[in-house]
């Protein structure tokens, strides 16, 4: 399985939208500084995830995601918001 998340830093008001194969362990090295892109953004908190049975499948829409205005970024997040990511 694959997953596709959105990360919300609240400080900054910024959205990340990526993907990967582990998710617990992805979001524990972008609030560590691990990843260059959103170090300086820490912390994040995951505000949407879901599940893709493929890697292919995860890159399409995380594609999809990074096109997307803020605008229609909100807009997804609350059409959507029962994929929310629950720990």
């Amino acid at each position: 399985m694959y997953y596709v998340y959105i990360l919300h830093s609240e400080r900054f008001d910024k959205y990340y939208k990526g993907q990967t194969g582990n998710f617990p362990e992805r979001i524990k090295r972008h609030n560590a500084g691990m990843e260059k892109s959103t170090a300086p953004y820490r912390p994040w908190t995951p505000i949407w995830v879901t599940q893709k049975p493929t890697k292919s499948e995860a890159v399409k829409l995380e594609r999809k995601l990074k096109n997307l205005s803020r605008e229609k970024t909100l807009s997804f997040i609350e059409k959507f918001s029962q994929d929310k990511w629950k720990p």
